[in-house]
């Protein structure tokens, strides 16, 4: 909000700005750019995918009930006219100008990109507009904004990408709709949202603040939340999701090396696939030991995204049951395997609440194998900002299940292996600890 109103100051005051404003579906970018110009004069125009003439036709109907100083006929058929017209108005009137889903233009009309370049060029330091250009689908927002080869390359003044609730904030919406919430209440609402604004606001507007109401929500008929992953992922991969979803899918699964991704899929080569997932989707992460170097080959891959991950793992992997409408057997599959698999999700928060805390250097996990023994994995080790402490820590849903005589070898053998210079702050953490 602070960063939107400082940018609107500058164009209202001086001259044109543009904002770039990015983000996965649902994270709440319509609903911030709203709450951000509720008291100055807003056209908002939502790009759908279609006709350029029909769509400037409603484009046209929003301007005219907007603005006072032009008037943009309806049977205007070139969006490049209809913004050089609102450019132009810019000169008379001061407004926010935000263009919803900005990069499905590429699909209308990828010309508009060098157009829209042009007539920002001519028009932006005598006019008075701040323009929004949000967008939901990732590699492309990037390559208009972001890639040197692409005409609107260093346009923009701003960019913001917005991400999940930080767990503070998460705490305090619980608690405003659930005083008493239980840890596990808090854990729930993290593995199933990530938190994920829309996803958050569905279970509390529905009284799901507990495991058990939630999952029934998630797995009911009509549950937004079915049919979520293809809604998020489909529009970002287009046909050739296939690949993808099955790669997602296996991590989901545990298969989490390259080699035994590349087995699953019974390709020779899958490398190409899981660099773009990485690299231009940002849709899963490298898991390397901490200080281990950048081509180090013992790497575990991660689905980045907390509802992808939750997705993929139990609506994709019974898919079956949602096409047979079995929605109470999905449900207790997801109830009977949830104590473990959010688990596994508590090191995730732990991992990110360390990091708001703004407390450390470097947080990350670490493992690795001992001749003729089970390989020695910490869950979390961070590096605290003065480079003298590290915190290991083991994660434990209940601290009962911690057992002390077992996790002292291992800080013993990751003091020595990489350790050394540091003290060490060995900690179990539980979710007593959240």
């Amino acid at each position: 909000m602070a960063q939107l109103e400082r940018r609107r100051e500058i164009a209202f005051r001086d001259h044109s700005q543009m904002t770039v404003l990015t983000g996965r579906r649902r994270i709440g970018k319509t609903m911030l750019i709203r709450k951000s110009c509720e008291n100055t004069p807003m056209v908002y125009l939502f790009v759908s995918r279609g006709n350029e003439a029909m769509l400037c036709n409603g484009f046209a109907k929003v301007i005219n009930e907007t603005l006072k100083s032009i008037f943009v006929p309806a049977n205007t058929d070139s969006f490049a006219d209809v913004f050089e017209m609102l450019m132009r108005a810019g000169r008379t009137e001061k407004f926010n100008l935000v263009i919803d889903e900005f990069q499905e233009f590429f699909y209308i009309n990828p010309t508009l990109y060098s157009k829209i370049q042009d007539i920002w060029d001519r028009y932006k330091d005598s006019t008075h507009v701040f323009f929004v250009a949000s967008g939901s689908v990732y590699t492309l927002m990037n390559r208009i904004f972001l890639d040197a080869k692409e005409p609107l390359y260093g346009r923009c003044d701003s960019l913001i990408k917005l991400k999940p609730f930080a767990t503070d904030v998460l705490k305090e919406v619980l608690s405003e709709h659930k005083p008493d919430y239980a840890q596990e209440d808090l854990l729930a609402l993290y593995t199933f949202t990530g938190g994920v604004p829309k996803y958050v606001d569905l279970f509390m507007q529905n009284g799901c603040t507990d495991v058990e109401a939630m999952i029934d929500y998630m797995v009911q008929p009509y549950s937004p939340f079915l049919d979520e992953g293809n809604a998020l992922l489909i529009q970002e991969f287009g046909r050739k999701y296939g690949n993808y979803f099955a790669l997602l899918a296996d991590i989901a699964g545990g298969r989490n090396t390259l080699a035994e991704l590349g087995k699953s899929m019974g390709e020779t080569n899958i490398a190409g696939h899981v660099r773009r997932l990485e690299e231009d989707y940002e849709l899963i992460a490298k898991k390397r030991p901490i200080f281990a170097k950048e081509a180090t080959q013992t790497v575990r891959f991660e689905i980045s995204d907390l509802f992808l991950r939750f997705w993929f793992r139990y609506f994709v992997k019974y898919r079956s049951l949602v096409e047979l409408e079995n929605y109470g057997l999905l449900g207790e599959l997801i109830k009977a395997d949830y104590s473990t698999y959010s688990g596994l999700v508590l090191e995730s928060y732990f991992r990110q609440k360390m990091a708001e805390s703004g407390e450390y250097r470097n947080i990350g996990s670490w493992w690795q194998a001992k001749k003729g023994k089970e390989a020695c994995e910490i869950d979390i080790v961070g590096i605290k900002a003065d480079n003298k402490t590290a915190v290991v820590a083991e994660v434990k849903r209940l601290r009962k299940n911690f057992k002390p005589e077992e996790f002292a070898p291992k800080v013993e053998f990751i003091r020595n292996k990489v350790l050394a210079n540091y003290a060490i702050d060995a900690v179990c953490l539980t979710m007593e600890d959240m």
